[in-house]
């Protein structure tokens, strides 16, 4: 009997998650998301494959989310918008309506917010290239990504502005470099 090649397996489920993320360019932080909350929907439904499930089971999962969880409403909808991209994108299968969501229950403490003080007493403590990257931070309103993935000439030392190339949303932006922030930013760049 000849040798026959095997038969190619099917991708897995979170392969396709992923490899649809890519081809629409999404973030790799967004990709990460979308696995986590489709691995959470299936394992929810005792491992049952999402092709065999329906609205009224997004939406079982996502009252669950808000009732039994008691997560943010954007981590509700975060959770619903990774489930509408499988469904949509990665399985093709139209989801339909899946009618009244449960709205989670609003926070009953305010965030905490540092003063002025305690942000100095904070960053007085970091030294090095950490306190740099705190300084871009807090002054010039950056996110960890943003600042960690700076480059030399994204920054304008005479006209104090830093620009963020493809920041949240593939989006670029200019904005201010905070003045404590240049002699060390300076002394980084020669370095």
């Amino acid at each position: 009997m000849p040798n026959r090649p095997p038969t190619p397996r099917p991708p897995k489920l979170l392969d396709c998650v992923r490899h649809a993320c890519r081809r629409l360019h999404y973030s790799i932080h967004t990709e990460k998301a979308y696995v986590r909350w489709v691995t959470r929907y299936v394992l929810f439904h005792d491992t049952r494959h999402p092709k065999s499930l329906a609205a009224r089971h997004v939406r079982a999962f996502l009252n669950h989310l808000a009732v039994d969880k008691q997560v943010a409403a954007s981590t509700q909808n975060q959770a619903l918008n990774a489930l509408v991209f499988l469904y949509d994108r990665v399985l093709e299968i139209e989801l339909g309506a899946i009618g009244d969501i449960t709205p989670p229950q609003h926070p009953t403490r305010l965030p905490v917010v540092c003063t002025r003080a305690e942000v100095q007493a904070v960053l007085q403590r970091i030294t090095g290239t950490n306190q740099l990257v705190a300084l871009l931070l807090y002054g010039a309103g950056l996110r960890l990504s943003e600042a960690l993935r700076l480059r030399v000439k994204d920054v304008d030392l005479e006209r104090g502005e830093i620009t963020v190339r493809d920041g949240k949303g593939a989006k670029d932006r200019v904005t201010m470099l905070p003045n404590r922030a240049k002699p060390r930013l300076t002394h980084q760049i020669k370095a």
